[in-house]
């Protein structure tokens, strides 16, 4: 397998992009009714996701990396949480929700892979290699 080099070549940082885009095109259709703080929220967290996954990454140490991980797979639990809020006010139609709710599980589950896969590798980072010198 080949290493990693930019967080733009993670899936999970791929699929979170998509999930982002996804959901501003929802609220840029003009959905939401101009509620601002479920805006906020729903875009903060989808948004979130893909931070995280990026910050992790950057940060250059295994550890950190998970920890991030962690980060944006609660981040996508909190997405969920906000799309029943959204489709319980009528904001989103079943399809969209479901549609939404598919992609961010599959997110959180290859987050989780992800986070096992960097658990039992003995790649610490490359902090962790400029340290070592």
């Amino acid at each position: 397998m080949a290493t990693v080099q930019k967080f733009e070549d993670l899936e999970v940082w791929q699929l979170s992009r998509q999930l982002c885009n996804l959901i501003g095109k929802i609220i840029d259709e003009g959905n939401f009714q101009n509620n601002y703080r479920i805006i906020g929220q729903i875009e903060g967290s989808s948004g979130s996701i893909m931070d995280n996954v990026a910050e992790g990454f950057e940060r250059g140490t295994k550890a950190e990396f998970i920890q991030f991980l962690g980060y944006a797979k609660g981040s996508c639990g909190e997405f969920r949480s906000q799309l029943y809020r959204a489709l319980d006010r009528n904001y989103i139609s079943k399809i969209q929700f479901e549609e939404l709710v598919d992609l961010a599980k599959m997110i959180s589950s290859k987050i989780q892979v992800f986070i096992k896969y960097l658990q039992n590798t003995s790649i610490e980072g490359v902090r962790k290699k400029k340290n070592q010198l």
